[in-house]
């Protein structure tokens, strides 16, 4: 059994065609009804109005009596005896037609009944009836006579059937030369309307055979083609953009897995080879077997610490919801200068107050947010982290915390590169910042861009004598990212750098913050030997030693 053969769908400028055709061929044929209707009526209308107009002479009565008491017919009267073509026939009071007429015998009569009462012709309403023989018909009227006679006046209609078919032939060939006319001029308006369509089909093909910088020309948006345009060349805008953005994902990914398998072949090529030794070498003395095991241990460590970042870096954003909790920064920043005092021995650390306005230039600023406290400690480290790795000994380090609202452009100054890890705040947010900046090297423009990369190192060599895995910052700005915060770096060549956390800032007592589970508040800082490393001040007064320094060690 064959499958039914499905219809090929027409095309939209046949349906068009087809269509405007069907609907001016309904008007025309309904305009021409109309037409013959009226003019018919028009003429019906004359007709009635004569045998209106008409009544027999009450001679004519009389002798239709007097022929019904003989019962015999005589001759019917001879023609000429009334006006144009009127037939009149008589019936007598009994109801039977008379033999009696009036009127030319040339052409058939009306069809009527022999009696009246099945004549179907009420006083004043005229009636047509069909002729005796042939194909014309007769317009009928009654008119009651004296001694009970009807009168029955009756008018041919050829005229009006001529006139109304003469109409009718006129009003069908207009029709077929409006049908004409219609898909002839028709197609060439359809086609001409829908060339601005055509050319966009041309332009889409063109697009999909690989041509992705084009587009549509047709965007003018007080017509419909217009607007249909402008909203295709948006829609490949947008393509093109997530195709760009695929490509780049993609390449990113590719760099990411070669920078991961990069950094995991070295440490495990060490681990393999001093393993294999000690296999081979199993006699060797116990002081070059105790080196061979820290040296594994120590890479061992190393991917160990490798994979927990990347690990982070893979569930920062997927990590379960917890409760937000007032979270102080000072004391934050506070814990974290503590706990790298002993690797800051070679440079100076410095605490103070972020700044408000020219006005409040050295006044502590309460400074809590809602979140997460470990999370946020461990961006304050990895920033500080970053600061004594890439800086030479004797630099000067400087965390500093307070409030600010966010402007267009960030808070970068004249000739130095801002560079953010996510788009900047609205104006006029109130933010929490926790800055790191250092008087070192600073990074040209070309590093400073690709700081928040994973894996990125300035270091082409990728070496780890003055470098980590490339992580740091990337994990800093996911977790900043996750606080509905960013990272931004504000620096230039030979002018050191500024790392600034930027978070939504919560308006909480900072007391509270620290017994609703932020981290405690500190006092001096402890560094090697119990020595003060720095001095902390708490919001809400100022510290003539708010500003001490690490000793060198």
């Amino acid at each position: 059994m064959t499958a039914p053969r499905r219809r090929r769908p027409w095309s939209l400028r046949r349906r068009l065609i087809l269509g405007t055709t069907a609907l001016a061929t309904l008007a025309v044929l309904v305009s021409q009804l109309i037409g013959f209707v009226v003019l018919r009526g028009w003429l019906l209308d004359r007709v009635d109005q004569q045998l209106a107009e008409f009544v027999p002479p009450p001679a004519a009565f009389l002798d239709a009596v007097e022929t019904a008491r003989r019962e015999q017919f005589p001759p019917q009267d001879p023609p000429g005896r009334l006006p144009s073509d009127f037939r009149v026939l008589f019936y007598d009071a009994s109801g039977q037609r008379s033999s009696l007429a009036l009127g030319t015998a040339e052409r058939p009569g009306p069809r009527l009944a022999r009696t009246s009462a099945r004549l179907g012709l009420p006083d004043g309403r005229p009636r047509t009836v069909p002729a005796v023989s042939g194909a014309g018909n007769w317009r009928v009227l009654s008119h009651p006579g004296p001694e009970g006679v009807t009168a029955v006046v009756a008018l041919p209609l050829d005229t009006v059937d001529g006139a109304t078919s003469k109409l009718l032939w006129l009003n069908g060939l207009l029709l077929a030369v409006t049908l004409a006319g219609l898909v002839a001029i028709g197609g060439w308006v359809v086609r001409l309307g829908l060339l601005p369509l055509t050319r966009i089909g041309h332009t889409a093909q063109r697009i999909g055979a690989g041509e992705l910088g084009l587009r549509l020309r047709e965007t003018n948006p007080r017509t419909e083609i217009g607007r249909l345009g402008h909203v295709l060349n948006t829609m490949l805008d947008h393509l093109q953009q997530a195709l760009r953005e695929s490509t780049a994902s993609e390449a990113r990914l590719r760099r990411f897995v070669a920078d991961a398998g990069h950094e995991l072949r070295t440490p495990l090529t060490v681990v393999q080879g001093f393993a294999e030794l000690a296999l081979r070498h199993a006699d060797r003395p116990a002081r070059e077997q105790r080196e061979t095991h820290e040296l594994i241990a120590q890479n061992a460590r190393r991917m160990s610490l490798l994979v927990d970042d990347l690990l982070l870096l893979a569930t920062v954003d997927h990590e379960p919801e917890r409760t937000p909790v007032p979270v102080d920064l000072t004391a934050l920043a506070a814990d974290a200068v503590s706990s790298l005092s002993l690797r800051g021995r070679e440079h100076t650390i410095r605490t103070g107050p972020w700044p408000a306005g020219p006005e409040d230039g050295g006044t502590w600023q309460s400074v809590v947010t809602l979140g997460d406290g470990d999370r946020l400690r461990q961006v304050v480290t990895n920033l500080l982290s970053n600061a004594l790795t890439h800086t030479p000994p004797g630099t000067h380090i400087r965390v500093r915390t307070g409030r600010t609202g966010s402007a267009p452009g960030g808070t970068a100054g004249d000739g130095r590169v801002h560079v953010g890890s996510a788009p900047a705040f609205p104006p006029g947010t109130p933010l929490c910042v926790v800055e790191v900046a250092d008087d070192g090297p600073g990074l040209a423009p070309e590093h400073a861009e690709r700081v928040f990369e994973r894996f990125y190192r300035a270091d082409p060599a990728r070496s780890r004598a003055r470098g980590g895995s490339g992580l740091g910052l990337s994990i800093a700005a996911a977790i900043a990212h996750g606080h509905g915060g960013l990272v931004e770096l504000d620096t230039a060549a030979g002018r050191g750098a500024a790392f600034r956390l930027l978070v939504p800032a919560a308006d909480v007592d900072p007391e509270a913050a620290d017994r609703r589970g932020g981290p405690p508040s500190t006092g001096p800082a402890r560094g090697a030997g119990g020595r003060p490393a720095c001095t902390v001040t708490r919001p809400g007064g100022r510290d003539p030693r708010r500003e001490a320094s690490f000793p060198a060690v």
